[in-house]
């Protein structure tokens, strides 16, 4: 239990740190931004395709993990679909006021990040040992440039430093209350395991393929970014056989 809250702590807390710099810096390059979203689709892609589908698969069968993955895209779609999306791509759009619509923009964030806080405690709950480590530490390391971009897009929309750095923590911080929810109801219902692993695998990879890739592939940077994709693959199956 108290590995499971420092790790999905660090995780959900990997956001604000990512906005950090933001305190010191205006602008950020197209390149260095594709370079990270690149990296994070790299980390996440080897956690769940090396980690989560083996282990959901090993504890269940085809069916249990086909049913998970397709449930966790369903609902990241119907979350995309219904919940409004703020325009980080271009953080000097002025297509949303803040004042009127902050509250819109800053759910839409928060609610995106509430499957990944269920990867991180379903993960805990499984009997694999460092398995939510893993897990913690490969979505902490696609919060980190995810933070930067959401304080980049509120500094744009003229909201202080400090308060953009605060929200940006905020809306990470909602992985620790689903974190939670999936370790506890993983723990109390039996059989529930794997599909959580296979759901926690199908939200990851639906956020890469349909988010970070055509992202960081948007402005010209695509050889870079492929590179930085690999590389962010290898480092977490170095990490995973270090563990």
């Amino acid at each position: 239990m108290s590995d499971m809250f420092v790790g999905s702590l660090i995780s959900a807390l990997s956001t604000g740190l990512g906005a950090v710099p933001i305190l010191f810096m205006r602008k950020i390059t197209h390149r260095l931004r594709d370079v990270l979203l690149a990296y994070a689709a790299g980390i996440m892609t080897s956690a769940s395709v090396y980690n989560l589908i083996p282990e959901a698969i090993n504890h269940s069968n085809w069916f249990v993990l086909s049913a998970g993955i397709l449930l966790g895209c369903l609902v990241l779609l119907v979350m995309e679909m219904y919940i409004p999306h703020a325009d980080l791509e271009n953080p000097d759009s002025k297509t949303f006021h803040l004042e009127s619509k902050s509250f819109l923009i800053i759910a839409a964030i928060t609610l995106h990040n509430l499957p990944e806080g269920l990867s991180v405690g379903v993960s805990y709950a499984s009997e694999t040992q460092n398995l939510g480590n893993l897990i913690a530490f490969s979505i902490g390391l696609q919060n980190a440039p995810e933070g930067f971009i959401v304080a980049l897009f509120l500094v744009n929309q003229n909201i202080g430093r400090f308060k953009a750095l605060g929200i940006a923590t905020l809306t990470g911080a909602v992985e620790i209350i689903t974190s939670l929810i999936g370790f506890y109801l993983s723990s109390w219902v039996n059989g529930l395991v794997p599909y959580g692993l296979a759901f926690a695998a199908g939200a990851m990879m639906f956020i890469v393929y349909k988010e970070l890739i055509p992202e960081s592939h948007g402005d010209g940077n695509q050889r870079i970014a492929t590179f930085s994709f690999i590389l962010g693959l290898i480092t977490m199956i170095g990490l995973t056989e270090w563990l």
